[in-house]
């Protein structure tokens, strides 16, 4: 009987919290969204500093990464980073566009930002699931959180069931 309860319970929790991803995850695409605004005016900058000087973009990399100033050489590994992440969260942003309401949480986990989601999570404020995929993620949480529970409990459960058997 405790047992039921403390799975209950269990997938409770876990629902309230599954129910919260949906939520996170729209917030994690709007930072995604200024993210990749923001390093592509930066990414545009460069290359328009570069044509200035009749570079094209790997030229001035390779400019800058072998300048004998330390500064220079780390701009150079600075900006080619920049512009490999601004193209990551681009292909992240395109492939959320495309996916539909629960595959959106593979393309979420799939290609994870930290700074992204930590900057997401540190402005998170909790939502009330209302939304179908609000209700159908804090479903699956429960489901999950109470068959998680059965599963680790059940060797316990056999256990007791043999000593009853046995003692009978």
């Amino acid at each position: 009987m405790l047992a039921r309860r403390f799975a209950v319970a269990i997938g409770l929790l876990m629902a309230l919290i599954a129910s919260q991803m949906p939520e996170y995850v729209q917030q994690y695409r709007q930072r995604l969204g200024g993210a990749v605004d923001e390093l592509k005016a930066i990414v545009a900058d460069f290359d328009a500093e570069a044509t200035r000087l009749s570079l094209d973009r790997e030229q001035a990399f390779r400019r800058l990464e072998g300048n004998p100033d330390g500064l220079a050489r780390s701009r150079g590994t600075d900006m080619r980073a920049t512009v490999d992440r601004e193209a990551r969260l681009e292909r992240q942003q395109q492939a959320f566009a495309t996916s539909g309401p629960i595959s959106q949480y593979a393309v979420f986990l799939e290609d994870l930002d930290p700074r992204v989601a930590e900057r997401a999570y540190a402005a998170y404020s909790p939502a009330i699931p209302v939304t179908s995929s609000g209700i159908a993620a804090g479903l699956v949480g429960l489901l999950g959180g109470w068959s998680l529970t059965h599963l680790a409990i059940w060797p316990l459960r056999r256990r007791r069931q043999r000593a009853a058997a046995t003692s009978a």
